[in-house]
């Protein structure tokens, strides 16, 4: 099931969103402080790709990460969160959209503070 909810996804705008989300990490790591942000981003959108069977973990950032989480949640990380929130809220109204819906919570959880989140495998769906 997870192989195919993959591919459903991938269909219809993982794909995009994915290539969205590299290109995000690829202006990110133009400024030299913007660069553990960048590769975050980087993590996100293959995340974003193929989301199923993974999920999101806590992992305590360094001082300097604490910081540019900071400063990422006040500029951009609550509108995405928000964003992606809101799209999950949207698809779980309907029966089919609700396995969707929560693979945008987990985007909505890690783009809030993405250097104090981390990707990994999700053993307990096997």
């Amino acid at each position: 099931m997870r192989t195919f909810g993959n591919i459903l996804w991938v269909i219809f705008g993982g794909l995009i969103w994915a290539i969205i989300e590299f290109l995000s990490g690829l202006i990110a790591c133009i400024t030299i402080i913007g660069i553990p942000i960048g590769l975050k981003l980087f993590q996100f959108a293959k995340f974003v790709l193929w989301p199923f069977g993974k999920k999101v973990t806590p992992v305590k950032p360094s001082g300097f990460k604490t910081f540019l989480n900071i400063v990422w949640a006040v500029l951009f990380g609550w509108s995405m969160a928000l964003g992606y929130l809101l799209t999950g809220v949207i698809l779980c109204i309907t029966i089919i959209g609700i396995p969707f819906g929560k693979q945008y919570f987990k985007m909505a959880h890690f783009a809030l503070l993405p250097l104090g989140n981390d990707f990994v495998l999700d053993e307990s769906k096997k």
